[in-house]
């Protein structure tokens, strides 16, 4: 918990520094143009552009002006003598008449441009947030803080700006021009050409010089870097907020046609990231039809990873400007198309910006949690459906993902369509919100806070929040009455119906009910989510069906409850609650005799949390000391699921200490169900202490003579052994492995019952098959394993020809090994499987086990034909 509190207040103090800066740059440029102003105040009204029309620049003035610090467009108009450091200083120096005699030498009508009317953007029918708007357009990667930036997101009005950036750039490019023999040189010169291009292209009368320069600007670099790309945009962006929509369309966007095939995947990448830095300055039909049939187009047949990452940020972007209700259905399969791309980074893009931004403009259409979230409930129950032959898991991952993205903004739409949202005041003390409050999100367009517009007003909804559902209730709440009514029981059943036995599905859906439980608050958790739980996972014998193994506590439901709703929170009593629940489950399953996959999965999924090893220990001791052998017999199993991830203190401590007690149990079923948890610490233990322990009890098992008849022991102890033997250290395979393999074969060799012979052949099978590719020295190969694999074959001569025909090869492989002394000697050990005599040999060996099946179940059915 303290991991999750620390990362959390480093995400809040990184948001807390990203705020200061963009405040930092905004006094900068405020600074700016009061300078700029000032010195307009002192020179005559003609010298410069109206400062009026600059703010119906902005398509969206109100809200991203002052909003978006990495948003070049809020950088100030003209000359605003943030960079003239010189002349500041010079003018400084003046009295007002050199001023006035400098503005005077020039005719007012040389020195400024034709007046422009005022830019009209089109306006889009929305209602994001500003702080969700500006971290949108955050993902637009544009510069402008470098000098080189800060003079291309300017376009000069005046020939007087003109003179003045000229003065500021050729000094930068004649150097270069002299120099400019490596290739690197080059493109530093190109980048100190943008803003001459720029400034041109803007100005310039002829349409057909300005579609030249546009065109040079786009092929200005061969493979732009991401610094130069960024200063490309930049320049675009400037571009488009003074000519305006028309010639955006007209100038820009064919520029951009041009490239999407383009042979170098950076001039793709310039391509894509374009549409999205654009996008607010597009007419809004061209947005919603051309850009996104562009970006939809490079999204299916572009090969390159960082261009689709780049076509579904501004996808995202494009997100959040549409506004025609027509487009849902193309975003929603833009959406599906973009979650099963390849790319790991296309997928993450995905999450961060366009399911966020799509998910906001479902919001505002009220098809959240009417059509988006239902379409993909439908899909999961449409793939559980289907999957008799085998769930299609990663489109599951792909469905469930999405779905866990939907989960703040749906937690937003319940906060703004409340009761008690009119009620939300920001004056007043209002507590901050704890830093462990929300899962981390994503990006910030998943941050609650981000979607509802500031922290401030989300921790006044949250204090009304919880106050509603501890007293008030939820009446007229129809938002989360549908959470609560509809999608909590449809995702209770779908969560019923998937198989407890795949730890990848028991892990998305127990990650999916935790995100969902934190973000909707404790109370919720408590009051709504626990009880729908509870009512099905009513813990009694009669709720297990051993017959048909489908009663509802041998279901995923148990594990997802355990791992992903009691996990939520990690007060006193939340784990109490979690020990109980586990305890119950235990023993209902233990006195049923119904599987134990349920539980098993809750301690897989618990125990890869090393701060629940000792929760779990807890159980399990209580399950070590119940009155119950059924019950005594699980705990012991369970430890086995343990051992590999607790540290060796604990095993220490506290496992080997309950196994010990366990392997003296009056019921020789509790003793025997130990031996698995024995040898997986023999498989990963290294404390040599311990090691004797565990190899102690085991050799009590093996030579106490009244477990000499005890069939199950040895059956139990021969599979142990084929499974932790080829992991194990090797002195203990070579001295106790492979020594007690071989007694146990020739103890075979004289059972008198068939069908215990059958079962111990079969065991002692798979048992050498596993450990026949381990190095085992000569001396042991010649004692133990040989004589071995001589009993078993003795064995299968009379059971089963075939595997008697692998044996033989086995044995035929050895014992040329042996003889070859000189070989072994020089090697030092050997290896029946991957060092045999030939290739041919060897691959031969290889090919008959291949032909036989070694699993347990289809060689005794082998065995019994040959009855």
């Amino acid at each position: 918990q303290q991991t999750e509190v620390v990362q959390e207040l480093e995400y809040q103090i990184s948001l807390l520094n990203n705020e200061k800066q963009s405040l930092a740059e905004q006094i900068k440029k405020l600074q700016s143009e009061i300078q700029t102003l000032k010195r307009t105040v002192s020179s005559p009204p003609p010298a410069t552009l109206d400062l009026g029309t600059q703010n119906t620049l902005n398509p969206s003035s109100t809200s991203t002006a002052t909003a978006c610090s990495t948003d070049p467009l809020s950088v100030p108009p003209t000359d605003n003598g943030q960079y003239l450091d010189i002349r500041g200083v010079s003018e400084a120096g003046n009295d007002p008449t050199s001023t006035q005699n400098t503005s005077q030498s020039h005719p007012p009508s040389h020195n400024k441009l034709k007046s422009q009317p005022p830019v009209q953007f089109d306006q889009p029918n929305r209602k994001l947030s500003p702080a969700f708007l500006q971290a949108l357009l955050s993902f637009c990667r544009m510069c402008s803080d470098s000098r080189l930036g800060a003079e291309v997101s300017r376009i000069a009005d005046s020939e007087e700006s003109v003179m003045l950036m000229l003065g500021r750039c050729l000094p930068h490019i004649v150097p270069n021009v002299l120099l400019a023999k490596r290739e690197r040189m080059v493109a530093h010169l190109c980048q100190e050409l943008i803003p001459l291009i720029l400034c041109t292209a803007c100005l310039h009368p002829e349409p057909k010089e300005r579609d030249q320069l546009l065109h040079i600007l786009f092929n200005l670099i061969k493979r732009p870097d991401d610094e130069q790309r960024q200063m490309i945009l930049t320049g675009c962006v400037a571009f488009a907020r003074h000519v305006g929509p028309t010639r955006v369309e007209a100038e820009l966007l064919p520029q951009c046609w041009e490239q999407i095939n383009h042979k170098y995947p950076e001039r793709r990448l310039l391509v894509a990231e374009s549409c999205g830095a654009l996008a607010p300055y597009l007419p809004k039909e061209i947005r919603s039809s051309l850009v996104l049939s562009m970006l939809q187009q490079m999204l299916a047949e572009d090969k390159a990873d960082m261009v689709r990452e780049a076509v579904v940020k501004s996808l995202g972007i494009i997100m959040g400007y549409i506004d025609d209700p027509d487009k849902y259905s193309q975003g929603f399969e833009l959406m599906l198309l973009s979650l099963g791309d390849p790319s790991e980074r296309v997928v993450s893009a995905v999450h961060q910006v366009f399911i966020p931004a799509f998910a906001a403009w479902t919001t505002e259409l009220g098809t959240l949690h009417t059509s988006l979230i239902p379409s993909l409930l439908a899909r999961i129950e449409k793939l559980l459906n289907q999957g008799e032959h085998g769930l299609d898991e990663h489109k599951l991952h792909v469905f469930l993902s999405a779905l866990q993205s939907l989960i703040p903004p749906l937690f937003a739409v319940v906060l703004q369509n409340a009761p008690f949202t009119s009620r939300a005041k920001l004056h007043g003390d209002i507590p901050a919100i704890e830093v462990t409050r929300f899962p981390r999100p994503a990006s910030p367009l998943q941050d609650v806070a981000t979607i509802i517009g500031s922290r401030e007003m989300l921790s006044a909804l949250l204090l009304l929040y919880d106050h509603q559902l501890e007293h008030e209730g939820t009446t007229g709440w129809d938002s989360l009455l549908w959470v609560v009514n509809q999608l909590l029981p449809q995702l209770i059943e779908i969560v019923g119906r998937i198989n407890v036995t795949s730890s990848t599905c028991v892990h998305e859906f127990s990650r999916f009910f935790w995100r969902f439980c934190r973000t909707f608050g404790k109370i919720f958790t408590n009051t709504k989510v626990k009880p729908q739980f509870q009512e099905i996972l009513r813990l009694s014998e009669e709720n297990v069906d051993a017959s048909a193994g489908n009663g509802i506590l041998t279901k995923a439901t148990v594990p997802i409850y355990a791992t992903g709703v009691l996990t939520c929170y990690n007060q006193e009593e939340d784990r109490k609650l979690l020990v109980g629940f586990l305890e119950d489950v235990m023993t209902t399953l233990s006195l049923s005799h119904a599987p134990l996959d349920s539980l098993k999965a809750s301690f897989v999924e618990l125990g890869a949390n090393p701060v629940y090893h000792e929760l779990l220990l807890t159980v399990l001791w209580y399950g070590v000391v119940h009155t119950s052998a059924l019950v005594r017999c699980t705990a012991a199993r369970m430890f086995e699921l343990l051992v590999k991830g607790v540290n060796e203190t604990l095993v220490a401590q506290r496992v080997v200490p309950a196994l010990i007690t366990l392997s003296s149990d009056p019921e020789i079923s509790v003793r025997i169900s130990t031996i698995p948890a024995f040898g997986t610490i023999m498989e990963t233990v290294t404390q040599k202490e311990l090691l004797e322990r565990v190899k102690m009890q085991l050799a009590s098992f093996l030579e106490d003579p009244q477990y000499q008849d005890q069939h199950s022991l040895h059956m139990e102890i021969i599979r142990t052994f084929g499974r932790v033997g080829p992991n194990a250290e090797p002195r203990f395979r070579d001295e106790f492995v492979l020594p007690h393999l071989h007694k146990l074969a020739l103890a075979n060799n004289s059972q008198a019952t068939e069908s215990k012979r059958i079962d111990i052949a079969t065991q002692l099978f798979e048992a050498y098959s596993a450990l026949s590719c381990c190095f085992i020295s000569e001396e042991v190969m010649v004692n133990h394993f040989l004589p071995g694999l001589r009993c078993l074959r003795a064995d299968m001569e009379q059971l089963s020809p075939e595997h008697e025909v692998i044996l033989s090869s086995m044995i035929k492989e050895c014992e040329i090994k042996v003889e070859n002394r000189g070989m072994s000697d020089a090697q030092g050990s050997m290896s029946i499987a991957s060092s045999l005599v030939g290739e041919d040999a060897k691959t031969k060996f290889l090919s008959k086990m291949g032909q036989l099946t070694t699993s347990g179940a289809m060689l005794a059915n082998v065995f019994q034909r040959k009855k």
